[in-house]
């Protein structure tokens, strides 16, 4: 590794203990900036000017594209979200690969602008917004609004996803009684997921659409003398604090220093389970696989037969 790549490698590393991000921004057919976090990306292509299409796929799917020797589908994200798609037929395209939940996908853009860092925050949660695909809201050095979006809500929408527990795992929340749970997450889909799981489970939750929400509502309970939460699972990415913030003020808390914590992202990188552990996190779950979150909630909270 040379002696650059190292040090932009650090300094990535770095945003997660300053609670920012790198954001590529890039262009739709509405001709809107919308940005996605950078650690998500893998590679920028050029689009190919055209695809096998899948059958009985959803139209924003245009098919198949052949990544280092890999298949893998190819979304066109202006379509996904009901505008014009991209003409990739007759003008240059270009594909963004990403990793979601240890899945690789190829979102087709019109084009991207440019790469952008910014702490979270000054990325907003839009409020009175019911828009499943917009997570957040943030500015370019120019003022023009970037929308961050909800992925997990798009792939969701576009791929489909079920919360299907193995039969040995479903209401086994009885090994270990009385745990009350606190979820946090920015997506609305993803928080559904877990809620479906916890449900099956047989656990007791609450939940939070974003950390700065979920520490205010923790402060507030511990200067009452309660500490009803046994467990914590935080998304890493939300407006306003990123999850591995939120560990590290967490900690600073009495009455949650020795609480449990899980963060859960999809940002499945390796590299972020060392992160997460250098916040304070007891565990780093990839999204989103019900039986494997389950599996490590129950180690969490010391389930009789639970693997460590």
């Amino acid at each position: 590794m040379s002696s650059s790549t190292l040090d932009e490698a650090l300094k990535r590393t770095s945003l997660s203990r300053s609670n920012q991000m790198e954001m590529l921004t890039f262009r739709l057919t509405d001709g809107q900036l919308y940005g996605i976090n950078v650690f998500k990306i893998i590679e920028i292509l050029e689009s190919p000017s055209r695809f096998d299409r899948m059958p009985h796929a959803h139209p924003a799917v245009k098919g198949a594209v052949d990544f280092r020797g890999k298949p893998i589908v190819a979304i066109d994200l202006s379509q996904a979200l009901g505008m014009a798609p991209v003409p990739f037929s007759s003008q240059l395209a270009y594909l963004i690969i990403c990793e979601y939940s240890k899945q690789l996908n190829a979102f087709i853009i019109e084009a991207p602008d440019s790469l952008l860092t910014r702490s979270w925050d000054q990325i907003h949660k839009p409020e009175g917004v019911q828009a499943r695909s917009l997570v957040a809201i943030a500015y370019a050095d120019n003022n023009e609004t970037i929308l961050l979006l909800d992925i997990e809500g798009i792939l969701a929408d576009v791929i489909g996803h079920q919360v299907e527990l193995r039969d040995d795992l479903a209401g086994t929340a009885t090994a270990v009684p009385n745990r009350t749970i606190l979820l946090v997450d920015d997506s609305k889909t993803a928080l559904l997921m877990m809620e479906q799981t916890l449900e099956r489970l047989g656990f007791r939750y609450q939940s939070q659409t974003s950390a700065v929400q979920a520490l205010a509502l923790l402060q507030s309970l511990e200067q009452q003398g309660v500490s009803p939460f046994d467990l914590i699972i935080s998304d890493i990415e939300m407006p306003g604090m990123d999850g591995f913030s939120f560990t590290r003020t967490l900690r600073e808390l009495p009455a949650y220093k020795d609480c449990k914590v899980i963060l859960h992202s999809s940002m499945s990188n390796p590299t972020n389970r060392l992160k997460a552990e250098e916040a304070g996190a007891d565990d780093f779950v990839a999204k989103f696989d019900p039986n494997t979150l389950s599996e490590h909630i129950f180690r969490m909270l010391g389930a009789p037969g639970a693997s460590s």
